[in-house]
């Protein structure tokens, strides 16, 4: 299929600016939050392919994919700008990342077999929950006094990199969510988990594109597997330029102020998904 055969040259124009203008989104989410930007990327691609009636019945799949592509070059650039701060703790990195890479794989690998309104579900609801611990929880609210040890820390890796994979974004929320309840600070938190980005998408690109190559005929032009090479082009030049922005706005803000942006965009985000599979 060509993508842009029957498309106007004009709504062409529209696709390209509002692609750019998530690339712009997607970095300062990256850099103020410590997510990769998935949230924002996956529904922009999923609402794009579906209007352009590509890869029918695997629009979801092919958004997260290409997302995961994305994140890698602007989770790179994100963790630098923490890192030059101080506010990354990179032992919590690399406790996390066996699991972390071994989940990448499952999920990817689960995600081919999933429709796309379950994955919109998925993402729906994870992203409900988490805005509500930040939004209504109190400071009480915690786990424990400090992260668990080697075995705690592979679990949660597991947890996060097959979810990640799943719903096409970096980690980032899924890790901050975690630091929070086991009492880390939510600008550490936020730091640190903008390494996960880094650790999950160049291997959850890559399952995908292997778990989507046996529907490749299905996939629109210049797509590898569940991966589609355009929105890496228009986007991630973009988003990488922009993360550091976001670190700069992070860290002028308060605690509670970072808390109830970030939980505001995840409840915006979970209403877009649940919309999307309700109607």
């Amino acid at each position: 299929m060509d993508l842009f055969a029957s498309i106007p040259t004009g709504e062409l124009t529209s696709l390209a600016v509002g692609l750019l203008v998530a690339g712009v989104l997607t970095g300062l989410l990256a850099g103020l939050f410590g997510v990769g930007g998935g949230a924002v990327i996956v529904p922009v691609l999923v609402a794009l392919f579906e209007h352009l009636d590509l890869a029918k019945g695997f629009e979801m799949q092919l958004a997260v994919g290409t997302s995961l592509a994305i994140i890698v070059p602007v989770s790179v650039r994100s963790l630098a700008a923490h890192r030059a701060r101080g506010a990354v703790d990179m032992a919590v990195l690399k406790a996390w990342a066996p699991g972390v890479l071994l989940g990448c794989v499952i999920g990817a690998a689960l995600a081919s077999s999933f429709r796309s309104e379950w994955l919109k579900a998925v993402f729906g609801v994870f992203a409900l929950l988490m805005s509500a611990r930040l939004l209504f929880a109190k400071a009480s609210w915690t786990i424990s006094d400090d992260l668990p040890g080697r075995v705690g820390m592979t679990g949660y890796g597991l947890f996060i990199g097959i979810v990640s994979a799943l719903m096409g974004i970096g980690g980032g929320s899924f890790g901050s969510l975690i630091m929070t309840l086991h009492n880390r600070p939510i600008h550490q938190a936020l730091a640190t988990s903008a390494g996960l980005g880094a650790i999950i998408s160049l291997p959850g690109a890559v399952a995908f594109v292997i778990a989507g190559w046996p529907h490749q005929a299905e996939m629109p032009a210049l797509s590898l597997g569940f991966v589609s090479l355009i929105g890496i082009a228009l986007i991630a030049p973009v988003s990488a330029l922009i993360a550091p922005l976001g670190v700069r706005l992070a860290h002028g803000l308060s605690r509670r102020a970072l808390e109830v942006a970030f939980g505001l965009f995840l409840a915006l985000i979970s209403a877009r998904f649940f919309y999307d599979v309700l109607t």
